[in-house]
């Protein structure tokens, strides 16, 4: 009984740390080319001290695999992808705050 508890400890705490593999870590950032508006660079760590947590997005809004989805203009008006929490009152707006993100 007593292994099976530890074990079990063992397998939680796994699964709850198996996301720390796939995080931006500190001082890096991952690049996501934006067309004609210019690559946006992804901060974790930004995100991160602003509150949000990797699961707030993956795997929901976004799938851990990087270019597995192209954001284009449309979904950003939905307030699809980044929008879900940049949508002016959790986070700053997409619509006039483009060079925040996106850098030519």
């Amino acid at each position: 009984m007593k292994k099976l508890i530890i074990l079990s400890f063992t397998l939680l705490l796994a699964i709850a740390f198996i996301g720390t593999a796939f995080a931006v870590p500190a001082g890096k950032t991952v690049d996501y080319a934006g067309g004609k508006m210019g690559k946006v660079a992804f901060d974790g760590k930004k995100h991160a001290d602003a509150g949000a947590k990797c699961n707030d997005c993956h795997p929901k809004v976004f799938k851990m695999k990087k270019g597995s989805m192209k954001i284009t203009m449309a979904e950003h008006k939905a307030g699809i992808a980044c929008g879900t929490c940049h949508d002016g009152s959790k986070a700053f707006a997409q619509q006039g705050n483009c060079a925040k993100c996106h850098v030519k």
